[in-house]
Parts: structure tokens; C-alpha cells; sequence
């Protein structure tokens, strides 16, 4: 297997590590009752999404900064 190849899997995975903890995240949202506590868990769940979404960027090299 080359870099590349390499670096897609251990970002693939990366990405299903981050999705999980995102679900995580949501799920226990229903099950807090303290209004601050749900928005820190609801923006922690949306800056992972971030993570998730700019791996897709990179894999796609869909941002201009990936694809130098």
C-alpha cells in the first residue's frame, strides 16, 4: 500500500471515529437536562462535523488549499 493509500485509510477511519463521538454527543443531548451543558455538547458535536466535513475537503481535494 503507497502513502496515499495509507493516509485515505487512516483518515476514513478517522473519520468514523469522529462521527461516532458526534452520534454520542447528540444522543446524550436528549438525556441533559441543564440547559448549558446541551449547547456545549450540541457545539462540540458541530465543530467534529467540521472535522469530518474538512477530511472530505482534503480527500477531495474540494478547498483550494488542497489541491497543491
Amino acid at each position: 500500500m503507497d502513502s496515499n493509500e495509507n493516509i485515505l485509510s487512516h483518515i476514513n477511519k478517522l473519520q468514523k471515529s469522529f462521527q461516532e463521538q458526534v452520534d454520542h454527543l447528540r444522543k446524550d443531548i436528549k438525556e441533559i437536562d441543564e440547559p448549558q451543558c446541551k449547547a456545549l455538547f450540541e457545539t462540540s458535536a458541530e465543530v467534529i462535523s467540521g472535522l469530518i466535513k474538512a477530511f472530505e475537503h482534503y480527500k477531495n481535494k474540494s478547498e483550494e488549499a488542497w489541491k497543491h
